[in-house]
Formats: C-alpha cells, structure tokens, sequence
C-alpha cells in the first residue's frame, strides 16, 4: 500500500489554526491547554458518530499510544512523544499496529503515508499542526481524514447551522456544507441554435438538473456538466444488427492525393421561437438515472450537476451525426444556457421559459470516453463561461478512433463498429414510439449518409472524418485542461491524448495530464493516488477562483509505474519532441542496438489454412497469445518476432516508439501491423485494477458509496506484456489521405509510429518487436495469400528513451 497525494496545499500555523476553527474543530481555548488535555479534545472530534462522554471514553481506549499503553493508560501531565503521536495518527488512518507498521517504530512506513515527524515532545501548537496533516491525508481507504469523518457525520452540525459560510474550503478544497437530503432535481429544454432534423425549427434538448437545495434561497453555485449520449439509454440489440462485417478482404486502392469531399447537407437555421408567456421555474422532476461518481461527491460541496445527451436522444430533438459539428453545437447550447445566453423551458410545448438563475455561470465539463469527447469538442470552440474540462479516455480525432493510416482499424474489443453504429447505438429517440414514428424516414437517410460517407471501402481520410478532428481548433481553446487517458487503452487508443497534448502545446492555458496503467476506465476509486482531491483543488480554483496554487501544485504530468504497484511518478512533460532516440536493428531474429553489416531479407506470409482463421475468428485471446508466444505457434510463419538480449540495465520509453520498415508485397494490396512486447517471466500489474473493498469510499454522510480499487500484482507471473502497436496500410505509406501505388516485389520505405507509450522495460527482461499483417483484434481480415519481404537491412525501430 502506498497513499501518494499531490493536492495537499502547504500552509501556514496561522492558517491551519484559522481553517480548524473555520470548521469547528478547535476553538480559541484549545491552544491554551496541556498537551495531553488538548489531545484528548482532537480524540474526541475525530469520532463525530460519538454522542456521549462514555462512548469517548471508550473509543479513546481503543487506540494504543505506545506498545503497552492506551490512550486511556495515559495520565496528566504525560508528555505527548512523537512516537505517540504517530502511533494515533497512523490507527486513525486505519493502519492496523502489528499489521502494517510496528507501535515500537511507526515512522518506519513514512515513505507510504503523509506522516508529519517531530523531533521533541509535542506542545498543543504541535498537535493541532499533526491534526491538520491528519485531516488532509488519506486513509487506508483512500480518501482523506476529513472525507472520513464526512462519512461519520462531522459536518452535519455545519450543514444545518445557517450561519455556516457557503461555500467553506479547508486547504483549498471545497467542503460539504450543503444538505444532500435536499437535492433540487428537474429538467428543462433548452432550444439550440441548430435544427439537425431538418423540421423547420430549432432542436430542444433535454438538460437534467441537480443542484444544491440552498439555491432556492437565492444561492448560486458552479456547475459540472457532463455531456452523456448514452445518459438517455442505448440501443444495443439494434446496434449489433448493423456491426459491420470484418472479414472482408483488403482491396487495391486507386491513386488519390488530399482530401476528397464526401456528401453534405446543410439547412437553413430556423429563426428563435418566439417567446410571449411568462417565465417560470422548471417543474419535471427527476428519477435516477446515469450518474458520475466523481460528480456525485461534489454535490454537497456547492456544486450543480447538469447531464444532457445531446440531438438524437430520448426526450430531445434532432438527428445523431457521431462527433461532427452539429454535436459540438449541442453540447455548447447547454453552457450557453448556463451562462444566460441561450433560452431553455419547461416542457417540449416550448411555452414558458426557464433560466438557471442559480449558475454561477461558471462550468466545468467532466466524463470518460464519448463524454471526455464532448468535453473536448466544446472545448475547441472557445465558449465563455467553460473554465476548464477533466477529459478522461477522450478521443481528439474521430479518424483516429475508427481509422488508422488508411486502413478500417477497430477499436479494441468493438471489431465492426463505426460512426453509423454508434450513432444507431446512442439513438435513443427512437425509444419514443411516438417520435420514432415521425422521425423514422429522415433517421434512415441520416444512418445511410453516415455509412456513404465514412468510407469504409478505402479507409482514407476524407473530409467526413475532418469535420470530426477536433485537434485542428485547439487554438480556440480558452478552457484550463485536465486530461486522462490509460496507456492500456486500446479502445481509445494513447494517440488520441498524445496528439492532443502536442497541439496543446503553443496554447496559452494550463494542462496537466494523468496517465494511468488501465484500459478503458474511470480512476477516482483508486486508493493509491488521490485523484479526487487533485480535481477537488482544481475546481476549487478554476470555478471558486480560490487561491489555493492549483495550478502550482499539480504537477504537469503524472504517470502511474507500470512494475511497481500503487506507485506514481510526476514529470514535466510526456512525449517530449525533444526526447533522445535509441535505434534498434533486427538481425536473425535478433534486436539489438549494433546495425547490421549486412543484408538479409525475412519473409511471413499471411494467409492462414481454413480452420485456423476460422478458430481466430472466434477465439481473439488465442491469436494474440500465439502471435506474441516466441515458441513455434500456428502463426510462426506468418509472422516476424525479434527479441533482444536481456537488458543490463532499466530502460523507460517515453514518448512515440517509430518503426522504419523497407518491405515488399507480392500483390498490389498490403498491409503492416507491428506490436511492440515486452518479454521475461514476471508478476506483472494485473489487467484491469483489483476491488480492494467493495462499497468502502463514502461520498457524503448517509450517502452514495463507491468500490474501492487498484492496481496491484497479479498473483502469477506472466511471459510478456505488450508495449504499444500499430497498423499500416502500404498504399498509405506517405499519409492518410494520399493513396499510393504498389508494384508487386518492389521495396517501399515506410514510417510507422506505434501508439505512444510510457514504459519500464526493467533489468533482465528482452523487448521484442512483431512484425505482422492481419490484426485479428482491430484490422479487417480478408486472409489473402500475400508474402510479405523485409529488408532487415534498412529496418529499424527508434525509442524515445527518458535519460536520468
């Protein structure tokens, strides 16, 4: 176990004094007692569920302040040592003596915790410093001291005391002072400036409110705004139906050069509606319905949650179009509304209109996938009011997500799918019977332009997938950034963050970047890093505008260790242009950093028998397992795997791994894949994060729960792990866009950048690099009998290598 925590803001005696008391946990007296006596007053404040003198009594018995004495052992005028200090802090923490740290020796585990050490018997100034290190640390739960005491009722007397300050912070986060049990849920329309169905009036779009219930007493509060096109329900069974077939063959592209047009279809904007009766507060309610936990804890700390799905979606006008502008339109509208310059109503009738009198107009976007994908999108339009977006698992181009250098590459685990099924998938307004009715003729043109135009007959860029690359309107950007994204991901590939933060860079606001050791997931439950309150402080700033050096404070990058588990490492940068190259050579069937003196050619060839291809079709883990196992498998021949020696040393990969490659193809049509693996037996981070507890993070005071989870090892070694890969069609070699000739036989030079990485290749261990044709797993499978030729000669790959 080891509790890293980058959002401790440092402070002052004076100001920790003021904030204690700020929160009613110390008053003027309590700087005046003894030692001992001011101690037992911060015992009893840290159990809030304690409602008399006996059940104090006997809590404080059951912490040990040395190895043979209680807390209730101890007598007046008993000096307070550091050793028992830190034996109280480290029981409060929930570190349990004997187990995890030694009542003889508890600084022992300082490395793993935020333990403040003292070098002479404690005075009550030194206590009360101790007790508010104490409330900002994490437990063994994974959230801080405070949040603990949160769970157990400590802020319910400030909760119902009007005089209580709302918003309250407490080193520079936001506090829950607001009464959960009071939420405000509702729903409004908002009319959007767009009319994606073509109906000759503008689309209203569905906007589900929570808000804090003090601001129907005229308080006003920040909002976080998720932007979920699956927040209105999806259509899965349809959506299977339309998955495109994959095992298709790879055919020969005709010669183009740039971007071609694909079909487009424009309507004028409908004039606003007219607005003659009265406004009126919003009056649908709200039952549950799709929800961010991350969110969650932020509703009873003075903050609105607003979730929209956007045109297309139940209870919502228009047409679903996959990433275009027309839903960038839409998720701006709702910020729009927040801000005052866009109407919303009450109902669908659009009769009575309907303000968010309560926003502070000041937004932040929030969500992972799809949703960190809208976020974005709003971002790149410069919108007033957007301060900042936490994007996790994003996509920044939608080309790079259904696409790669000219070929149809999947993404991980969704073999077939493509804009139209997604768009199918997320139209929920079809749910409707009613609107479906109406709407079902212009959905089937809709659904038919996105087949036509996504192409996936040549897989090259086009202007369809430009209208859809948010990357080149970054310098529009006004919002601060906190992008997130798993190195694992290989459903939203490290590209689409990589690429993003590259054009970030010239533009004038603050980013920072999280990377993390998982798929395709959320990492606010994670016990060992302290994401929450990171975002806590960043909101804190960016919508509160406290001043508390958030920006200062997190680091501008921080990557979780791929060895060693709940381990994190802050950086200035990733991916840096500037990282050195180390060059890697391939030589019978060796990886090393010596260039070949002479030259050789290798050979695989990728058409398989009949009843292999069809057991990989079915059986993907398998293929991966025979393609990366350096034993002979069924795929030996229809690959070329290079391993290096056992490294002498650690080396970490930092950036883009590029791979040169001169190959020959013995048909007109060819395509590489390559996977970049490293090889040695070793318990390796397991797969995806391990439920440490389950329902053990509390989100408030008789409130939501959350699992608590992370990375840890995996209970058996494993021979290899992948690194990074990538994919390639020839015809493409000089770009997306641009389609080439191949001459059978003829050599071709050709670049492939493999998704970026961040990786230790410890000591002992070999990296190997794949050399491949049909991914199973991502690229269609057409099973052709094509040999492929590669001059090892003029291969090689280069690393990004991080140098101490």
């Amino acid at each position: 176990m080891r509790l890293n925590q980058f959002a401790i803001t440092p402070t002052t005696l004076e100001t920790e004094v003021r904030e204690l008391k700020r929160i009613h946990f110390i008053d003027d007296q309590t700087s005046q007692l003894p030692p001992l006596a001011a101690l037992i007053v911060l015992l009893d404040q840290s159990f809030p569920e304690a409602q008399s003198a006996a059940t104090k009594r006997n809590r404080r018995a059951g912490l040990m302040a040395t190895t043979t004495l209680t807390v209730a052992d101890l007598e007046a005028p008993a000096t307070i040592t550091p050793t028992i200090f830190a034996n109280l802090y480290l029981q409060l923490l929930g570190f349990e003596p004997g187990e995890q740290f030694d009542l003889a020796d508890p600084y022992a585990i300082n490395h793993l915790v935020n333990l403040p050490r003292f070098t002479h018997d404690l005075t009550t100034i030194d206590l009360i410093h101790g007790w508010y290190q104490l409330l900002v640390t994490h437990t063994v739960m994974g959230q801080t001291y405070l949040d603990d005491l949160t769970s157990r009722g400590y802020f319910e007397p400030l909760v119902h005391d009007p005089t209580t300050p709302r918003p309250l912070f407490f080193n520079g986060k936001a506090q829950p002072v607001y009464d959960v049990t009071t939420l405000i849920r509702e729903a409004v329309y908002v009319e959007s400036p767009q009319d994606s169905d073509s109906d000759g009036q503008r689309d209203l779009l569905k906007v589900e409110i929570t808000r804090p219930g003090e601001t129907a007493a005229g308080i006003k509060v920040p909002v976080l705004y998720t932007a979920s096109p699956y927040n209105q329900g999806t259509n899965d069974a349809a959506g299977d139906r339309l998955m495109h077939d994959v095992n298709v063959p790879l055919t020969e592209k005709r010669p183009t050069s740039g971007i071609s047009e694909t079909s487009s279809s424009t309507t004028p904007l409908p004039a606003a509606r007219t607005i003659t009766a009265p406004e009126e507060p919003a009056n649908e309610t709200l039952g549950n319905g799709f929800e961010y936990s991350l969110n969650d804890y932020f509703l009873a700390r003075g903050f609105a949650v607003v979730y929209a799905a956007g045109i297309g979606t139940k209870d919502s006008d228009g047409l679903r179009t996959t990433g275009d502008p027309q839903e960038t339109i839409s998720t701006v509208a709702v910020i729009q509304w927040l801000t005052g310059t866009l109407p919303a109503f009450t109902d669908r009738q659009a009769n009575h209109p309907t303000r968010a009198f309560w926003s502070t107009g000041n937004v932040a976007m929030t969500g992972r996938s799809y949703l960190g994908t809208l976020a974005t999108a709003a971002a790149t339009t410069g919108i007033d009011g957007l301060k900042t977006i936490i994007s996790e698992a994003a996509i920044s181009s939608w080309y790079d997500y259904y696409r790669e250098n000219g070929l149809v590459v999947a993404p991980g685990g969704f073999p077939g799918e493509d804009t139209d099924v997604l768009a199918l998938e997320t139209f929920s307004r079809q749910q409707r019977a009613g609107e479906a009715h109406k709407i079902q003729e212009k959905w089937r043109t809709q659904l038919n332009r996105l087949t036509h135009d996504q192409d996936r007959e040549t897989g090259n860029y086009n202007a369809f997938w430009d209208a859809r690359n948010y990357r080149q309107n970054v310098a529009h950007i006004k919002a601060d950034i906190v992008l997130v994204h798993g190195l694992n991901d290989w459903n939203v590939k490290p590209r689409q963050v990589e690429r993003l933060w590259q054009a970030l860079r010239d533009v004038p606001v603050t980013k920072k970047l999280i990377l993390h050791q998982g798929p395709h997931i959320y990492i606010n439950n994670f016990r060992s890093l302290d994401f929450t309150d990171m975002m806590n402080l960043w909101l804190s700033y960016k919508l509160y505008d406290v001043d508390n050096d958030a920006d200062q404070l997190l680091p501008p990058v921080l990557i979780q260790d791929n060895a060693k588990p709940e381990t994190w490492h802050p950086q200035t940068d990733w991916a840096a242009p500037e990282t050195p190259l180390q060059t890697w050579y391939g030589q019978n069937g060796l990886l090393t950093q010596q260039a070949p003196t002479h030259a050789t050619e290798s050979r695989f060839n990728d058409q398989l028998s009949t009843q292999t291809f069809a057991h990989y079709i079915h059986n993907l883990s398998q293929w991966a397992h025979d393609l990366m196992t350096p034993t002979i498998t069924p795929l030996t021949g229809h690959r070329l795997l290079l391993q290096s020696a056992p490294l002498n040393a650690a080396i970490t990969m930092d950036g883009v791994p590029q791979l040169t490659v001169t190959v020959a193809s013995t048909q007109p049509i060819g395509l590489l894949s390559a996977r970049l693996v490293d090889y040695g037996l070793f318990k390796r981070l397991g797969r995806l994060p391990a439920t440490l507890a389950g329902q053990a993070m509390d989100l408030g005071f008789h409130y939501r729960k959350e699992v608590l989870r992370d990375y840890q090892l995996a209970p058996t070694a494993s021979p290899y792990q992948l690194i990074s890969l990538g994919h390639l069609n020839l015809q493409n070699r000089q770009a997306p866009d641009v389609v080439q000739p191949i001459v059978p036989g003829q050599k071709m030079t050709v670049q492939l950048a493999l998704q970026p990485t961040h990786y230790v290749l410890p000591a002992g261990h070999q990296l190997g690099l794949i050399l491949y044709a049909t991914d199973f797993e991502m690229t269609i499978r057409g099973n052709q009998p094509i040999t492929y030729t590669i001059d090892m000669a003029t291969t090689r790959l280069d690393l990004p290598i991080l140098t101490k």
